[in-house]
């Protein structure tokens, strides 16, 4: 294929539950009993789950080398409680019949700023992660969300005004113009949107049957 789609996860493929975002934090709870913590992820240095984890451990003074055991727990307690349903992955409006819409036609990926096994496991729920499995890209090795987008699409092997890319946050509108790319600001909030249009997206959606005329428009030219 010689074009490619590339999404953020959350508030553009998935709604971001509450429960599943206790699970990230219920991890440090649960090992070093510490509650309280920041749900704001702006709040954090780089937002990006594996910084975030480090950056916690530092604060209150434990071992960078349990970041592995945290990150094994909080997706241990993302999966349990997918299993036994005591929260459950919620699909954006339509962006599930987006993925089905496009995979015949382009390749198509993720970049996300949470680890990518917790990506995988949510959108695997929803029967959402095989379209985009095979470029996709999380926050393990990455640093701010240009870096991932970049990832993504220097393993496209693709030129940029090849590829789109599909975010919701200001970040994500750094990272896809910094790259390059198309840049589509995705939001259901009109007011969110405005606030991406402010930061520099052009193209702006606010449901799914807007981001695939988009999507053909950007990559028919």
């Amino acid at each position: 294929m010689d074009s490619a789609v590339i999404f953020d996860v959350d508030g553009v493929l998935l709604d971001l539950t509450a429960p599943e975002e206790d699970a990230f934090f219920l991890a440090f709870e649960r090992r070093y009993g510490l509650k309280g913590l920041s749900r704001d992820w702006d709040s954090y240095k780089v937002r990006n789950d594996e910084h975030i984890i480090a950056e916690i451990l530092e604060r209150h003074g434990l071992p960078a080398d349990d970041r592995a055991a945290v990150a094994e727990d909080y997706l241990s307690i993302l999966q349990d409680g997918l299993a036994k349903a005591t929260l459950r992955s919620i699909a954006i409006p339509g962006a599930a019949d987006l993925l089905r819409t496009l995979t015949n036609s382009h390749c198509l990926g993720i970049a996300t700023a949470n680890l990518l096994s917790a990506a995988r496991i949510r959108l695997a729920s929803l029967d959402m992660w095989n379209p985009v499995s095979s470029l996709a890209f999380g926050a393990e090795g990455s640093g701010h969300k240009r870096e991932t987008v970049a990832r993504a699409i220097a393993a496209s092997g693709l030129p940029k005004h090849r590829i789109v890319y599909v975010g919701d946050n200001l970040n994500d509108v750094d990272a896809g113009l910094s790259n390059g790319a198309h840049f589509i600001g995705f939001s259901e909030s009109a007011a969110r949107r405005e606030t991406l249009a402010a930061a520099g997206a052009v193209h702006l959606s606010g449901n799914h049957h807007t981001t695939a005329r988009l999507i053909t428009g950007l990559l028919e030219r």
